[in-house]
């Protein structure tokens, strides 16, 4: 198969869709997700107190949503202010309803 830039372009779309849904895998996350996008920004402490989970498993979710790049962090000594990475939201968006139509 000849190597063109669409061609490279829609890999890297398939990439970043499987690294969305895998990010989106979890019940716990997706929540995390609806209260960040109903919130302007929040610390790890906030979701605490919202989810009934252990902050060590909250911590790990936000690192895999992160990760996917779907929230971004700011270090703001001693917490970390975690928001919706909107320009990655949007796209995850797009590219999810590509592929489902």
């Amino acid at each position: 198969m000849k190597r063109t830039i669409e061609n490279i372009e829609y890999k890297q779309n398939s990439l970043d869709l499987a690294l969305f849904a895998k990010a989106l895998g979890h019940p716990t996350r997706i929540e995390i997700l609806k209260y960040l996008d109903n919130q302007s920004c929040c610390f790890t402490g906030d979701l605490v107190d919202v989810f009934p989970i252990a902050q060590s498993t909250i911590s790990q979710h936000l690192k895999e949503l992160k990760n996917a790049g779907l929230i971004q962090g700011e270090l703001k000594p001693p917490k970390i202010r975690y928001c919706i990475n909107k320009e990655n939201w949007e796209k995850a968006r797009l590219l999810f309803d590509e592929f489902l139509q």
